[in-house]
């Protein structure tokens, strides 16, 4: 019986045999086709042939420092991905981000794009589509220049003023902790509130995140850092029509926020109310009614434009002004010879009688070595820790002296460029603000050029003015207000996993014309964004 049944499992065999030969020769093709695409371009094998391995170092928070490694290994080009290409030499900034640049922005922006009602809300920031960011950024590009900027001081004195009372108030309660990277996160959206709806968002006030916001935008920064390296997953897990009917619907908090505060002003205008009204306590200059009227004066400018506008403000002003707030304490006062440089400058300026107590923006444009450290710090911790991702054009294009097809991903992140030895010296990696004060004028140029700490050309952040008047306020009267000092380091290194900086004690006192008044402890938790 068993040798009438052996026969018949030959073919059988032979057949599993062939099958297992056709996939392992389809395997080996495929793989050799994803490398050899970008064969030209070094960098780690597995890399050439998947997205996988970028997927998982944005995934453990530390790709910025895998991308820094890989360009020190292999130079100014190393292949990311099957089709994507980091860019590491700073010459190369103006072809590929530049006012004139044909690059268009890759796929990784779409999912950076939320969804509320079922519906995809393109903003300024994540917008793929060229024509679209032109037309959604005339109408507005004009509010937010510094000209302008600077007429919203006394709402951003207003917050900077409740802040330092909240903060001393909180510090006198309990044990006497308190996070610190959190409370300047809830400043900067309690700014943002004020210059874009004429009120904080309530997260000084209320001491937690409101409505669960910045969870939301921590939440979302996560996801679309990770899964932007491959981002047919989110056209899969999120942006699919089939599933999301199948699951509970679910709306970005921070687009519902928006689109709550634009309707509350619409009732208002057409009640009557609004910016004449004193006791309704909105600014008729504030960004919402700039909004507003933007589209009032164009009718075909879409309502969505609105609530796109608000978001942007919401969603791209508020985390990167913290992430620059922290990242400058914590430099300052892990290197005490800058502290005090500071505290120098800060001190001859009030003795002058040139520093308010709230220091005024233009005040702070005479404080060159607060000026220095500043971009300093945007400088060696810049908010983005990925690439820039960008497409190459049609008809391709020449990078580092190698030629790239049309349609190849390809991005700069601003950690590797922002610690190139040519530009910025040999201490590039370090912390140096004095680097901004080289006589050399055309040094300091090329190293401003440089920068990517807001992006470049024409799709710079359009918020970076209000960043930086946040910034050039806060600091100075945070430091010429308090004496501050480090308490203890608990871990001074950048933990990957969790994306935390470190943990520290700040010893404030609060000064007086006679000096310091009373010493504080303050404990500062500071939560940066690597990805």
């Amino acid at each position: 019986m068993s040798m009438l049944l052996l026969p018949s499992l030959v073919p059988s065999e032979r057949s599993l045999y062939n099958v297992v030969l056709l996939l392992f020769g389809g395997l080996i093709f495929w793989v050799y086709r994803a490398w050899r695409k970008q064969s030209h371009v070094p960098g780690p094998f597995l890399a050439s042939v998947s997205n996988i391995p970028r997927l998982l170092w944005a995934r453990s928070g530390g790709a910025h420092k895998t991308h820094i490694n890989l360009h020190e290994k292999y130079g100014p080009l190393v292949r990311l991905g099957p089709n994507s290409v980091s860019v590491g030499d700073p010459r190369e900034i103006s072809k590929m981000y530049g006012i004139r640049s044909s690059f268009g922005k890759s796929d990784y922006y779409k999912v950076l794009q939320p969804m509320s009602k079922g519906k995809i809300i393109q903003g300024l920031f994540n917008t793929q589509n060229d024509q679209l960011h032109r037309s959604m950024k005339k109408p507005i590009a004009g509010i937010y220049s510094m000209s302008n900027l600077v007429s919203f001081e006394p709402y951003v004195d207003s917050t900077i003023g409740f802040f330092l009372e909240r903060l001393e108030n909180a510090q006198g309660k309990g044990n006497g902790k308190i996070d610190l990277g959190t409370w300047l996160q809830w400043f900067a959206f309690d700014v943002m509130g004020e210059i874009t709806f004429s009120k904080r968002l309530g997260f000084l006030d209320e001491a937690k995140d409101v409505d669960g916001i910045m969870g939301s935008i921590w939440k979302m920064f996560q996801y679309s850092c990770w899964v932007g390296q491959m981002p047919w997953l989110d056209r899969i897990w999120v942006k699919n029509t089939f599933v999301s009917r199948l699951l509970p619907e679910k709306n970005s908090p921070v687009v519902m926020f928006a689109l709550a505060r634009a309707q509350e002003r619409i009732a208002e205008k057409l009640h009557g109310s609004g910016s004449q009204d004193v006791s309704s306590g909105y600014n008729s200059k504030d960004f919402m009614s700039r909004f507003l009227d933007a589209r009032a004066k164009d009718p075909r400018i879409p309502e969505w434009f609105v609530t796109a506008w608000t978001t942007s403000n919401v969603l791209a002003g508020s985390d990167t002004t913290a992430i620059m707030l922290r990242a400058i304490i914590y430099f300052l006062i892990t290197n005490p010879a800058t502290l005090r440089k500071l505290e120098h400058e800060l001190r001859q300026a009030q003795s002058k009688g040139q520093l308010s107590e709230i220091v005024t923006w233009k005040e702070s444009r005479n404080l060159k070595y607060l000026d220095a450290c500043v971009k300093e710090a945007g400088r060696l911790h810049p908010a983005i820790g990925l690439t820039l991702e960008r497409v190459v054009p049609r008809g391709g294009a020449t990078i580092c002296g190698q030629f790239f097809e049309q349609g190849t991903n390809i991005g700069m992140n601003p950690w590797v460029i922002h610690r190139d030895k040519e530009v910025f010296g040999a201490d590039a990696a370090e912390w140096n603000p004095d680097r901004w004060l080289d006589p050399d004028t055309e040094r300091v140029a090329r190293m401003d050029n440089s920068l990517l700490t807001f992006g470049s050309g024409s799709r710079t952040c359009i918020g970076k003015n209000i960043s930086y008047l946040e910034i050039y306020k806060l600091i100075p009267t945070m430091f010429a207000r308090y004496e501050v000092s480090l308490g203890f380091v608990v871990d001074s290194l950048w933990c990957q996993g969790s994306l935390d900086l470190t943990q520290f004690r700040l010893n404030c006192g609060t000064r007086n014309e006679n000096g310091r008044l009373r010493t504080r402890g303050w404990w500062s938790r500071a939560t940066f964004a690597s990805g």
